[in-house]
């Protein structure tokens, strides 16, 4: 009786917590999924393509990178109740909080642009003109945003969320090509035992800027500012700190495995093509060359189609959270209403920025040839990376403010991982803006 009496109790607690981590669960996963976007689906085919499995150990790293960055936010936006621009405002005053801000804004605006380079560039895979995908997905991301309540967002970004699982078949069909000699094996090697060979195609710069980008598309600004909004408009509090860490480690894993299986896909397909490797400029390119150079005609359509659909669908996921992180900064800092929990009539300027940053970002793509969206896109990626280190300062100086954070300060070992971070991302931007300098 002793025995199912515990039985039951433990089974009664497990419950109990399982309905609250599920009702916790979102900010993180969201945020780490939508942290592949078009431009990181990009960046990933380009580091498969161009360098085979020997990229796949940053992944070892960038897991715990982004857990320890995100799960920052978690505890800050439970704790203080406020969106990141406005913690930045009231700890350091108007001129970092301006410089945040601009910083954010910037970064953000021209990460919506990839997003729209890889819904538009996805669509005209099937045959969809440009213009049309880009009034299309606006309308889309108007009515998703517009409903007045933060769970109704929240419930049909999970949707789009599961998209991006598609490449994990697109990785395990290119495997089965059978172009790798080793198959698994050298995937293993790619994460414990990679080789780093200087050509003239992959330079010393080339290698620095491709982990620049790989770091610069998993670990970004905008990021930091929607995670910890998100957690304050959804109503976290300090006792679901610990389900919002396991939340935003999910998603942590998640992500990079979903990078990892792009690469894996890519790598398989035109790094260890028979002919020699195939080089790629984006996302695009990869989905549509697939038919031509995988071996079995069937598998390489299936494989063009679901790279297609993620891209459209990292695109579409990016750029809801990203439009959406920089309205919430916005409605903190100015004092406007920002919440998805009001209707348009409640928060207009919210909404007006919305809209504004999406049709901006729009128009760009449209009047972009390919050439340049996929200088862009790579672009975008470096300069995520290089403008990181002055939000993580932020972050990581909010967390160590006692009186505000109390006991959820951040802990000795949090802070000599997140300074190792921020140190690791100065030196790898100071690397690569001397080499370009000297090149």
């Amino acid at each position: 009786m002793y025995w199912l009496s515990k039985s039951i109790h433990w089974l009664g607690r497990f419950r109990r917590r399982s309905v609250v981590l599920l009702a916790v669960v979102g900010p993180g996963i969201i945020t780490m999924m939508a942290d592949n976007d078009a431009g990181g689906i990009s960046t990933y085919a380009q580091t498969g393509a161009r360098t085979g499995f020997n990229l796949l150990w940053c992944f070892l790293i960038l897991v715990p990178m982004v857990y320890y960055v995100q799960e920052m936010t978690v505890r800050l936006g439970a704790v203080t109740k406020r969106g990141h621009a406005e913690a930045i405002f009231d700890a350091f005053g108007p001129y970092w909080g301006w410089f945040s801000i601009f910083d954010l804004a910037l970064i953000n605006w021209l990460t919506l642009i990839t997003e729209y380079i890889g819904m538009t560039q996805a669509m005209r895979i099937f045959h969809i003109p440009e213009w049309i995908t880009c009034v299309a997905v606006t309308a889309l991301m108007l009515a998703i945003v517009v409903s007045g309540k933060y769970w109704t967002f929240e419930k049909l970004t999970f949707i789009f969320c599961l998209f991006n699982l598609v490449y994990i078949p697109a990785a395990i069909w290119a495997m089965q090509t059978g172009n790798v000699d080793d198959g698994w094996m050298a995937v293993g090697r790619g994460f414990f035992s990679p080789h780093f060979g200087i050509t003239e195609k992959m330079t010393v710069l080339a290698w620095i800027t491709l982990i620049m980008a790989n770091i610069g598309t998993t670990i970004t600004p905008w990021q930091i500012f929607f995670q910890q909004s998100a957690v304050v408009d959804k109503g976290m509090d300090v006792r679901d700190i610990k389900y919002g860490k396991i939340d935003t480690f999910v998603g942590s894993i998640v992500t990079c495995l979903v990078a990892v299986f792009i690469i894996i896909a890519t790598a398989g397909v035109f790094y260890y093509h028979p002919g020699g490797s195939i080089l790629i400029d984006s996302a695009a390119q990869t989905a549509e060359m697939m038919p031509t150079v995988m071996p079995n005609h069937t598998w390489g359509q299936w494989a063009k189609v679901l790279f297609a659909i993620g891209l459209f669908d990292a695109g579409l996921l990016g750029a809801l959270c990203i439009s959406l992180a920089t309205s919430w900064a916005l409605g903190e800092v100015f004092g406007w209403a920002h919440s998805l929990n009001k209707s348009v009539r409640e928060a207009p300027w919210f909404y007006v920025f919305y809209v504004g940053m999406l049709v901006s970002a729009g128009l760009v793509t449209l009047l972009s040839s390919t050439d340049t969206q996929d200088k862009i896109t790579m672009f975008v990626q470096v300069v995520a990376v290089t403008l990181l280190p002055a939000a993580l300062i932020f972050l990581i100086l909010l967390l160590n403010d006692r009186p505000t954070m109390g006991r959820y300060v951040n802990t000795l070992w949090q802070n000599i991982a997140n300074w190792t971070i921020i140190v690791f991302v100065i030196v790898m931007s100071t690397a690569y803006g001397i080499m370009v300098l000297f090149e």
